[in-house]
């Protein structure tokens, strides 16, 4: 009885609670932030201490870490933060935004309006991994010289003076306040309203709502779907961008390729098969946190919070954790066998 008792302090707890509620509201948010902090802590770690692997190649790995985690972070909080904030404020204040049809059967507190919601604030994952995979190859020659204070060419210039634009980018330095970039207005009041009401076109319309009712049930695993399309999509970019770079030395070239496709395909079998075997195990739990919070009006949230963080675990474990060392060693040594058998 007295577990019984400690267990249901726990599913009512009221931080955890908030917490779900958050992750639920800001669920790339948290994933970007979860991600930097283990891209640059745990993964680098794992590289660094990867044995038998050439120093120049650990560095490249290190440096592609580090700068994946900072572009990913930063490109969400400017782009991904806005778009969730817009779909909160509709949450909280679906009549002004909604139309009557849509009040009467595809409001906030069905699931399908939580299906489509979550697809809107993750697809900018999405959308955005071509960019964030053409900065974050970009930014690797700048972490190998000013963080490992390694310079893998002649002279670092030689990118800057490949960059096209470099006379636009030296005005983001300046300290000249008149040839400061101006920023543009805040997502905040009338530019936050706007893009909620852009957002509630999207949710208004009827055959977005068809969509989204005949593939509700989908919702448990809509987050890991877009992440594993998301890392594909942004992979796939990586390896040509990386191709293209006049930065970086051309066997290192193939050793980071073979690096990130290893890590991306690893981890997307083995974090569905692992979110898999979680899901099934843990259906007992949730049916006692539904039990537990079944009066609490914002238990859907809570169950779209739990959706969001056990993917984000699973996956981020595997790939910061467990796989940068396999993933570090195979890919060099994958590397000189097929340079060696050419």
């Amino acid at each position: 009885m007295q577990v019984s008792h400690i267990a249901n302090n726990i599913l009512t707890n009221k931080t955890v609670l908030k917490g779900l509620e958050k992750i639920s509201e800001h669920g790339t948010s948290f994933a970007a932030g979860a991600s930097l902090l283990m891209s640059i802590g745990v993964r680098t770690f794992s590289i660094y201490n990867t044995p038998d692997v050439e120093k120049e190649n650990k560095f490249y790995a290190m440096a592609n870490s580090i700068t994946s985690g900072i572009v990913k972070f930063g490109i969400v909080e400017a782009i991904a933060l806005p778009i969730e904030n817009a779909v909160t404020r509709i949450d909280k204040n679906a009549s002004k935004y909604l139309k009557d049809s849509t009040l009467k059967n595809f409001n906030p507190d069905t699931r399908s309006y939580k299906f489509i919601t979550q697809i809107i604030k993750l697809s900018t994952g999405l959308l955005t991994a071509i960019p964030k995979s053409m900065l974050t190859i970009a930014l690797i020659p700048v972490v190998m010289n000013k963080v490992f204070k390694y310079n893998p060419m002649d002279d670092l210039k030689k990118f800057a003076q490949n960059f096209p634009y470099k006379v636009e980018a030296s005005k983001f330095f300046t300290k000249d306040e008149d040839k400061q970039i101006k920023t543009g207005p805040a997502f905040t009041g009338r530019m936050g309203d706007k893009l909620s009401r852009g957002i509630s076109r999207i949710i208004n319309n009827k055959t977005v709502q068809k969509i989204a009712k005949k593939y509700e049930m989908e919702d448990e695993d809509i987050y890991k779907h877009i992440t594993a399309m998301t890392d594909v999509l942004l992979t796939s970019a990586s390896v040509w961008q990386t191709n293209k770079s006049q930065s970086i030395k051309e066997n290192c070239k193939r050793v980071l390729n073979y690096n990130n496709i290893i890590n991306t395909a690893i981890t997307i079998m083995l974090g569905y098969w692992v979110d898999g075997v979680v899901k099934n195990h843990s259906n007992s739990f949730i049916e006692k946190f539904k039990q537990a919070n079944k009066l609490n009006p914002k238990l859907p949230k809570y169950i779209e919070g739990i959706n969001i963080l056990r993917p984000t675990i699973i996956f981020g474990l595997i790939y910061y954790g467990l796989l940068p060392i396999f993933s570090t060693y195979t890919s060099e040594k994958l590397d000189k066998f097929i340079s060696k058998n050419k």
